[in-house]
């Protein structure tokens, strides 16, 4: 998948059945998990908006937005509650949370450039009352705690290429995302990297599975693969 995301950013290009998605045997690492490359991204997103207002990409699209919407009025998390997006990187979603209503937002990135993005387009959407800061979600040591709902939309993917320590990188992302989370709040994840399974693995100890998102289905070569994963899991105490 690395490959097909330098290409795309995220996009699906080749469908590929669950069991050849994610293996962690051949998971290769890639410049999508370095700060040096979001940087470089970034500063050309800025760039574009500074020109003609254009955000770039939105991570997964709209509809999985629409899905993380959906499923939050469902569930009916109150528009009060904490919520952390977590690698919020041109702040589409943060923008998206405020409109529905929620109030008390944090979007955080460990890239200077991106919180720069952000927060231009929260002004300029006019919203005000929504944090944007930067911070490396795995060096934040306890800072980020009590959160209700935590949002993650690509943000472990790049922590699983990082051609560095990405074993350790993994196991301090779930401890990470343990302390910021609240006993019976809940975690949504979106990856293109890793299967239902593997998620359920990697987030076993301290989360229970509640719900998978319907995402877009595809057949190739006889095989039937999804484009992306999405899981919501609650946290235990």
């Amino acid at each position: 998948m690395a490959d097909s995301m330098d290409s795309t950013r995220g996009s699906y290009v080749t469908p590929e059945s669950d069991e050849d998605r994610g293996s962690e045997d051949n998971f290769c690492p890639s410049k999508l998990g370095t700060k040096e490359y979001w940087d470089e991204v970034y500063e050309r997103e800025l760039e574009t908006f500074r020109d003609i207002g254009d955000v770039g990409e939105i991570w997964y699209g709209e509809e999985m937005m629409s899905h993380i919407l959906r499923w939050m009025d469902k569930a009916q998390i109150p528009e009060h509650v904490a919520i952390l997006d977590i690698g919020t990187g041109n702040g589409a979603l943060i923008v998206e949370l405020a409109k529905h209503g929620y109030t008390n937002i944090l979007g955080v990135d460990y890239s200077a450039v991106s919180v720069e993005l952000a927060r231009s387009l929260l002004e300029t959407k006019g919203i005000t009352g929504v944090t944007v800061s930067q911070m490396d979600f795995l060096s934040c040591f306890g800072e980020l705690r009590g959160f209700d709902v935590c949002i993650d939309k690509g943000t472990f993917d790049a922590i699983s290429l990082n051609p560095d320590k990405t074993e350790e990188a993994k196991g301090r992302y779930v401890q990470a995302l343990r302390d910021a989370l609240k006993e019976g709040g809940f975690f949504i994840i979106a990856s293109c990297n890793w299967t239902k399974d593997q998620l359920l693995q990697r987030f076993s100890e301290g989360f229970e599975f509640v719900q998978e998102f319907p995402t877009p289905c595809f057949r190739f070569g006889g095989k039937t693969g999804s484009s992306v994963t999405a899981l919501t899991f609650k946290r235990l105490h």
